[in-house]
């Protein structure tokens, strides 16, 4: 058995296989019903658009049943530390909910947002952790505190159809937010990038770095693939001769439990840290990418969005096929 909850634990050969296949699924060469007669179960703790829909919709042309239980809502609450004694508004343990679960269907998704309380816990990725603890069946991860593995291959399938082949500027911009979020999306990014051997510029203002050692794993699988990495805090350096830029806000591990303070820090940068017309002027007729839902005019301007440079809709469309890959390459008969 083999899970899905994080590119680094595929290797380059492994994702290029994982693209290849999506590829043909999207070009209608691969009909196969490769989950006929079997069943998923998709566990959302958080809402989704386009990871439901494009699981469910999958599942659905690969002949499966897809099982969607909302924690709380179509299904009971979920308790997921050990040792807990049960006595407030959790109704049933992960330990107990997972292993039946994993009796009924062939792979279990699950998606779990961070809380943005306790970095030090949260970096760990206690919900997901504990899934893939108790599971008798392969766990994909919808997206988990840490990590959107699914959203970076598509990123990666993306950028293979748009450029081809071969190594590419990668920008990772920050972008401002009303709010901070998750850092899962940006993580995942940067280390599929990393493990594609691309060139890969993180731009961020100061304070707001990615997790330590996953920027050494970042490092590793760059130098192991042929490419490198840069962490840059000014802009006119970052969009310079880019071919892809990929914005995304983060919040800053230092505020997890503090929004507060962290909105009042990250008002300064309001202005300047948005993708517009004048920083995709600097890049190599550089690809907007984007993992949607995306604020227009605060993450990227109209103009942007809205060229034919910008590709986040066919984005989009790459989860549905790198997922039928995914699904097909765990269990698929």
């Amino acid at each position: 058995m083999r899970n899905f909850l994080t590119t680094g634990d595929f290797s380059h050969e492994e994702l290029e296989a994982l693209i290849a296949s999506a590829l043909r699924f999207k070009n209608g060469s691969d009909g196969t019903k490769s989950l006929a007669g079997r069943s998923i179960a998709l566990v959302f703790f958080n809402p989704s658009l386009r990871t439901r829909a494009s699981m469910q919709v999958g599942i659905y042309e690969l002949g499966g049943n897809a099982v969607v239980l909302e924690p709380g809502g179509t299904s009971w609450t979920l308790e997921h530390r050990d040792g807990v004694v049960m006595d407030g508004d959790k109704t049933e343990h992960v330990a107990e909910f997972v292993r039946v679960l994993a009796r009924y269907c062939a792979a279990i998704g699950v998606r779990t947002f961070a809380a943005l309380r306790n970095w030090e816990e949260e970096r760990t990725d206690p919900v997901l952790s504990a899934f893939a603890k108790y599971s008798t069946a392969p766990i994909i991860n919808l997206e988990s505190a840490m990590h959107h593995p699914c959203q970076a291959l598509a990123d990666m399938m993306t950028i293979r159809e748009k450029l081809g082949p071969g190594r590419k500027r990668v920008l990772l911009t920050w972008a401002w937010h009303p709010k901070p979020l998750p850092m899962a999306v940006p993580n995942s990014f940067a280390l599929a990038t990393a493990q594609m051997g691309h060139d890969l510029v993180i731009a961020h203002p100061r304070g707001y770095e990615l997790d330590d050692e996953l920027m050494k794993e970042i490092g590793r699988q760059a130098a192991g693939a042929g490419g490198n990495v840069a962490v840059v805090n000014d802009l006119d350096e970052a969009f310079a001769g880019a071919d892809v830029v990929y914005a995304k806000s983060w919040g800053a591990k230092q505020f997890y439990g503090a929004p507060e303070k962290e909105m009042a820090e990250r008002a300064q940068y309001r202005e300047n840290w948005i993708v517009d017309e004048h920083k995709m002027a600097r890049t190599n007729s550089g690809i907007f990418m984007h993992c949607l839902p995306v604020r227009r005019n605060v993450i990227v301007t109209d103009g942007v969005i809205d060229s034919q440079r910008s590709v986040v809709i066919d984005e989009a469309e790459n989860r549905l096929h790198v997922q039928k890959a995914v699904l097909t390459s765990l269990v698929g008969n």
